[in-house]
């Protein structure tokens, strides 16, 4: 399928769209073969209220996956279990998102989108209740898992509606505006999180979402057009099976290598498994004639280049997101509330930046705005490099802050950029791709620069160590503390420990951040390639497709 066939919105389709609410999806004209042809959608020029409908589930779903993990603590007391044990809270929630997510594209055909929104947050919503109720970590573990069925499908399902709701000429600053409950869900949780569980009570930051949750289906119900159904084709039952597995497999490695063992027989066999899985996913989607997740969308090269970037910019943001606050805590020894607090700027200003990315990719597209922000995200993800034991808390405010300008500018315009060259009648399928690979990346990022991290600190120990010779002050102050006061030693022994590790682990860290500076900066490759959505006065071409 050609980027051609792509029918340009105008304003008379737009003002068309006032008198019809029902938005519906022309049928594919054969089987043989995803969707074709144009699409009968209407974009509403009135978007402002069916934008906060879908921004209320899409903010909810991505807070709860960053919330839970300042109760770990807390949990752990209340259920008498161990921090592995607990740590299933949050595995179990990235794990059922994997499996889930691939089948969103269909079911919204299927269905029709704003039903699967309705349906997803409902479930979402009875997920949450439930995990607030929870008697028992059992009880927890799968109350979660409903949760992550329902907050698994809002993420693509909504991308899909805005992507088809907007005016092709708007696209910029509407994915803005949705693109802020895209980052600043993950980085204000530890504060609202911390908030809840050290001055309410730890089982709010489930229950929280039910007044929210309701109030979003209300709305909703109220404002979002009909999505009228498509031929959806036979449930790809094969994909379905393949991509779970390989995905599920796939990130319980990812998540828990670091527990096993990287070497260990389990991780390896996860990894296999995963391979398999994923090698016989790509033959099958490749076959059949309306795959679940279809690779057919990386025809389309702006497509293509935006999942790449995105990519990378994922390992930047979410390693860099999850490093900060394991510094602040495990080192500086500050709490969930006062790391949320000193996170909170940096998240701050990646929401006022992408109204501006916004904006500036409505006028001039999306190559300046993202290569522009990629370069501030690598310069003050650099920055980090000079971090010490004795960095400021202000000038960490400060860096995370460059960080989120660089953020905020160039992630939602090279996202825009990608889906707007997608046909309507592809938009969920190739949404719910992109939606995987983000948090594919996400955790690969985290796995792997972890593994490096305790590498990292382990030479970086052995170094300290070297130095520290009989002759060293700090082993002649020992010694003095020694004859000094005997019992005093161990008191003094422990924490010249505890200051060998931090200064390790933050040398480590510089070298992490150097790394991830590196990935920013490569990542201006694919934005090269990105291209501006159609609008109605241009060109209907947006660039050839691979075929």
């Amino acid at each position: 399928m050609s980027e051609d066939n792509q029918r340009p919105v105008g304003p008379r389709r737009a003002r068309h769209a006032r008198s019809a609410p029902q938005v519906q999806s022309q049928r594919a004209s054969t089987p043989a073969g995803p969707p074709s042809g144009d699409d009968d959608v209407h974009p509403l020029e009135n978007w402002g209220l069916p934008m906060v409908a879908m921004i209320v589930g899409a903010f909810m779903a991505l807070l709860d996956s960053s919330i839970v993990n300042v109760a770990i603590p807390t949990m752990e007391h209340v259920f008498g279990v161990n921090t592995a044990q607990v740590e299933w809270v949050v595995t179990i929630y990235l794990l059922a998102l994997g499996v889930v997510v691939p089948a969103s594209g269909w079911l919204g055909d299927r269905m029709g989108f704003k039903r699967l929104y309705l349906w997803s947050l409902g479930i979402f919503i009875i997920g949450s209740a439930l995990s607030g109720l929870s008697l028992s970590l059992p009880m927890l573990i799968g109350a979660r898992v409903l949760q992550a069925v329902g907050g698994g499908m809002i993420m693509p399902t909504t991308m899909s509606m805005v992507f088809r709701l907007i005016p092709r000429e708007r696209l910029g600053i509407a994915s803005g505006i949705f693109g802020m409950s895209m980052l600043l869900a993950p980085a204000i949780g530890p504060t609202v999180g911390g908030y809840l569980v050290q001055y309410v009570n730890w089982r709010w930051i489930f229950t929280v979402n039910i007044p929210i949750g309701i109030f979003g289906l209300v709305l909703a119900t109220a404002v979002l057009p009909e999505f009228g159904s498509q031929d959806a084709g036979p449930f790809d039952v094969w994909g379905f099976v393949s991509s779970g597995l390989g995905l599920f497999a796939l990130l319980l490695a990812l998540s828990e290598g670091s527990t096993w063992g990287w070497h260990s027989e389990g991780v390896a066999w996860l990894f296999f498994i995963s391979g398999v899985s994923l090698l016989l996913f790509v033959w099958v989607e490749l076959k059949v004639a309306r795959p679940l997740l279809d690779l057919r969308a990386l025809r389309y090269g702006s497509f293509t280049a935006s999942l790449i970037f995105t990519v990378g910019m994922n390992v930047a943001l979410f390693a860099g997101a999850f490093f900060i606050p394991v510094f602040l805590q495990l080192v500086r020894d500050k709490g969930a509330l006062q790391t949320g607090l000193i996170l909170m700027p940096g998240a701050l200003a990646t929401g006022m930046m992408m109204a501006l990315a916004g904006r500036m990719y409505d006028r001039i597209g999306p190559k300046l705005p993202v290569i522009l922000g990629t370069l501030i995200l690598a310069f003050g993800t650099y920055l980090f490099h000079s971090m010490t034991l004795q960095t400021s808390d202000g000038m960490i405010v400060l860096w995370m802050a460059v960080r989120g300008v660089g953020m905020g500018l160039a992630m939602m315009p090279a996202t825009t950029a990608g889906m707007s060259v997608i046909p309507p009648q592809m938009i969920g399928r190739a949404s719910a791709l992109s939606n995987i690979l983000m948090r594919v990346a996400g955790s690969f990022g985290i796995a792997v620069l972890t593994v490096a991290l305790d590498g990292g600190i382990a030479n970086q120990s052995a170094a300290i160590a070297a130095r520290m010779t009989v002759g060293s002050p700090a082993a002649m102050a020992l010694g003095a503390v020694a004859h000094a006061s005997p019992t005093m030693l161990q008191s003094e022994l422990y924490n010249a420990y505890q200051y060998v590790q931090g200064l390790a682990f933050v040398r480590s860290l510089d070298n992490i951040f150097v790394a991830l500076a590196i990935i920013g900066v490569i990542s201006i490759v694919p934005a090269a390639f990105l291209r501006k959505h159609l609008t109605a006065g241009e060109h209907r071409a947006a660039g050839p497709a691979i075929e």
